[in-house]
């Protein structure tokens, strides 16, 4: 056990680490830890991301689910202890949380693989949109960067069925991913494979959306999301709203109902939708601030504490509390250390959809398609 104050990480399987007079366990990318009572959440952001010699760690969060099934970002200056419902040990994940709007500004190969490993993950659970052809050279980034070339006497013509890249994987599509991974990547490096996915994906209008399920005032099941540019409503596969961070006045909300309201060309609209519950209401505006907090704004001293009501001492109120995505880019381009190793995990491609690094991103939420499932010929949909 390394104690480190307000946090002893240990070995996932220490029995140490189920002492219960050490203090309270986590089970976060099968690294075990155990946390005083007191300790806030940006104490285990900063030990994990020092774990794993990350500095590029503002695009991070950590997320967990209540038993309700609600998932919640784990809030930075609050105690970890008294945002938990359930009871310990507590289990988390640790994920993407603000996607970064140009990955060729992200300035460490660590960095960029945890983003490919999310994206990745994203496209097995169908959250990013794309067409037909730019569903297979993604495919093809994918098998390059795990697969390596393509080698005609070790791999049979069907290699590519062992690889679950997509919720739906057609014969047609597994064959052109064949073809773009024969003919265009050889030679290509894992790392240039991941960069090269990251490339494509970021150019896709859903790149980085998190799917929050709603109807709409006509009762019309919407999903909302928050993306570099702005707030973004989709109806099946379709994006039929985009308001800018620019153009966004107020995100608000009371019970189960959310509000955005905007103006555009000097005309002001309200825009409302309804989701499930007043919890999954209240972590879509809080998703919603931070969203606009950190791709809006210049300076993190610009934020102010915002409330989800018109009087602000009834509401709940919420701040951003990190870094802003141009601070962020700021302190990546003064990097300057020899750049960390990237342990890239080995596994059989027939195990390929579950390939994420485990010791770093695992998936321990329930699988639930957020968006409705398009037809396999013409464009895949690429949640958790």
């Amino acid at each position: 056990i390394r104690n480190t104050s307000e946090i002893f990480i240990c070995d996932y399987h220490d029995k140490q680490c189920n002492n219960k007079r050490i203090g309270t366990p986590i089970v976060i990318e099968g690294l075990k830890c155990v946390l005083k009572k007191e300790t806030k959440g940006q104490i285990l952001i900063d030990h994990i991301c020092n774990y794993y010699s990350l500095l590029e760690k503002d695009y991070f969060g950590i997320r967990y689910v209540d038993p309700e099934k609600q998932r919640h970002w784990l809030e930075p200056n609050k105690s970890i202890s008294k945002q938990m419902k359930s009871h310990p040990p507590y289990t988390m994940c640790f994920r993407v949380k603000f996607y970064p709007h140009e990955p060729l500004k992200i300035k460490e190969e660590l960095t960029r693989y945890l983003l490919y490993l999310q994206i990745k993950r994203d496209i097995f659970h169908g959250r990013l949109l794309c067409s037909f052809s730019d569903a297979a050279y993604l495919g093809a980034c994918i098998v390059q960067a795990e697969l390596g070339d393509y080698d005609p006497d070790e791999h049979p013509d069907n290699y590519i069925s062992d690889f679950k890249i997509f919720p739906k994987q057609s014969l047609k599509l597994e064959r052109k991913i064949a073809e773009i991974h024969q003919n265009e990547f050889s030679g290509q490096s894992p790392a240039v494979a991941e960069f090269n996915l990251l490339l494509k994906a970021h150019s896709l209008e859903t790149y980085g959306v998190d799917p929050h399920p709603c109807k709409d005032s006509t009762g019309t099941t919407t999903f909302l999301g928050f993306t570099a540019t702005g707030f973004v409503v989709f109806q099946g596969n379709k994006r039929i709203h985009l308001l800018k961070w620019a153009d966004v006045c107020k995100l608000k909300f009371e019970g189960k109902t959310f509000y955005v309201l905007g103006a555009q060309r000097e005309k002001k609209a309200m825009l409302s939708f309804h989701t499930s519950t007043p919890a999954a209401c209240k972590h879509l505006w809080k998703c919603g601030v931070e969203n606009q907090a950190f791709y809006k704004y210049a300076k993190s001293s610009q934020i102010k504490t915002m409330s989800s009501s018109k009087i602000f001492f009834k509401g709940s109120r919420f701040r951003y509390s990190g870094k802003v995505a141009k601070e962020v880019v700021e302190a990546s381009s003064k990097i300057q250390r020899e750049p960390p190793e990237v342990h890239r995990t080995s596994i059989p491609p027939s195990r390929s959809s579950h390939s994420l690094n485990k010791q770093l991103i695992i998936n321990m939420e329930p699988l639930q398609p957020l968006l409705p499932s398009p037809s396999e010929e013409e464009e895949v949909l690429l949640d958790e």
